[in-house]
């Protein structure tokens, strides 16, 4: 038996959301489009089928490729890529997005506390759970759980060693269940400030520069889905020159 787990959010309007991140969608009811079809067809409405009221119809506004579950382009990074022009997403093979998937347990870690190499060795070796290279990891930190604006401002997030490292095990597509893979923009603004460190803000963002990579971002429910033994399909919308796309993503199991 095939059992199918969605690991993608809702597309909806959520007024708790910050304003950057609130998605519209206008919805036209039957009744309206009957109005409509009438008019623009010029039929009579004693030619339109008895049953018919009408179709439905939906208009999403004001939503950019990075609001929801969605999946990162090379493009996103930077315009070079290991000396050539990175990948849009409508470039990427889609052999690179369907493959057998791990999810690794970082969901102990604080907020603003950066993960580590020795973090990911460590949570593989405690399932038992070996990477094999064209992978799809997923990184495990519960912040799907989190609303509103704690949403954006609160979460862990991949350092550049932890993201070079995984590249580094033939891992080319990896994903995480908070709003970025990095921790989180105004903390890593706030840290740099303090620090004087120009090289610290979207640190695992910027490895895309050096090594092609794709990541997801918002994902929801790995808290559902073992170590390993399943499958994660993630296609997503095939937009011109696209820096990202949203993506239905999903993990496929076999019972």
């Amino acid at each position: 038996m095939t059992s199918i787990i969605d690991l993608s959010k809702t597309i909806e309007y959520k007024k708790e959301d910050p304003w950057f991140m609130r998605i519209k969608i206008k919805q036209f009811p039957h009744a309206k489009s009957l109005k409509l079809i009438r008019f623009i067809l010029k039929m009579p409405k004693k030619l339109l089928p008895s049953k018919f009221k009408g179709w439905a119809d939906d208009k999403i506004k004001n939503m950019g490729v990075h609001s929801t579950t969605h999946i990162d382009a090379p493009w996103h990074y930077g315009p070079i890529v290991e000396g050539k022009k990175a990948k849009t997403i409508d470039e990427i093979p889609l052999e690179w997005l369907y493959a057998d998937g791990v999810v690794i347990d970082m969901s102990h870690k604080k907020d603003f506390e950066v993960i580590t190499i020795e973090d990911l060795e460590s949570s593989l070796k405690a399932t038992n759970t070996t990477l094999q290279p064209g992978n799809i990891v997923l990184i495990r930190t519960d912040r799907d759980q989190l609303k509103g604006k704690a949403f954006f401002e609160r979460g862990t997030g991949m350092g550049k060693a932890a993201t070079e490292w995984l590249i580094k095990q033939g891992i080319k597509v990896m994903g995480i269940d908070q709003w970025g893979w990095d921790l989180p923009l105004g903390y890593l603004a706030q840290q740099a400030k303090k620090t004087n460190n120009r090289e610290l803000f979207w640190e695992g963002h910027l490895v895309g520069l050096d090594y092609e990579y794709l990541h997801m971002e918002q994902l929801t429910n790995l808290k559902a889905l073992p170590p390993h033994g399943f499958k994660i399909a993630v296609f997503p919308l095939k937009i011109k020159g696209g820096s990202a796309a949203p993506a239905r993503v999903v993990a496929i199991l076999e019972n």
